[in-house]
């Protein structure tokens, strides 16, 4: 039996956001993952405090944070195994057990235009942690994790868009249990 989980893009607009699509170029410049498709239970690297983007680590995510809100974002469902979903379920369990050793990979982020690979046992980057969380669960893909960019998982097989619009707008066809629509608004 497969399991779907949730692939998130975002565009926050915030300040780091804005200098990572100076270099990407790219709609969507984070990345979570959500285990159920109201979103209630995503997870990313990003910042721990909604008002310091300097502080940051392993993260769940709040779709109802002031950051996160009104983001603009591009929800994909991935189909995976019961053994692969049991497997997500173990890493994200002993990162949100160990969550004060984790820290956010600023210098790995700096390093990847460079196409430099750092290595830190406890940092990553949202596209860093995401690429490795599904290496250590057995999900195959062919994403190096030092130099993934988010936007990248869409190209991976099985992922399929179901949204496009606001986290706001997202919620509120949640909330009315209706199945989301492809929105082409944006």
């Amino acid at each position: 039996m497969a399991k779907t989980i949730y692939i998130v893009l975002t565009e926050t607009g915030s300040l780091l956001s804005r200098a990572i699509k100076l270099y990407t170029q790219d709609r969507f410049n984070h990345i979570s993952i959500a285990l159920d498709p109201g979103l209630k239970e995503m997870y990313s690297f990003g910042r721990k405090k909604e008002n310091n983007p300097w502080i940051g680590g392993f993260v769940r995510e709040d779709i109802d944070s002031k950051l996160l809100r009104h983001a603009a974002c591009a929800i994909y469902t991935y189909t995976i195994s019961d053994s692969q979903y049991l497997a997500l379920r173990r890493e994200l369990a002993y990162f949100k057990r160990y969550q004060h050793r984790f820290r956010y990979n600023f210098l790995g982020l700096i390093f990847v235009p460079c196409q430099i690979r750092l290595k830190r046992e406890h940092a990553f980057f949202c596209s860093q942690f995401i690429a490795t969380l599904f290496s250590r669960a057995g999900i195959q893909h062919d994403l190096c994790p030092y130099f993934t960019r988010p936007m990248e998982f869409k190209m991976l097989p099985r992922v399929q868009l179901v949204y496009r619009g606001t986290i706001a707008h997202y919620q509120s066809m949640h909330g009315q249990a209706r199945t989301p629509l492809l929105n082409k608004c944006l």
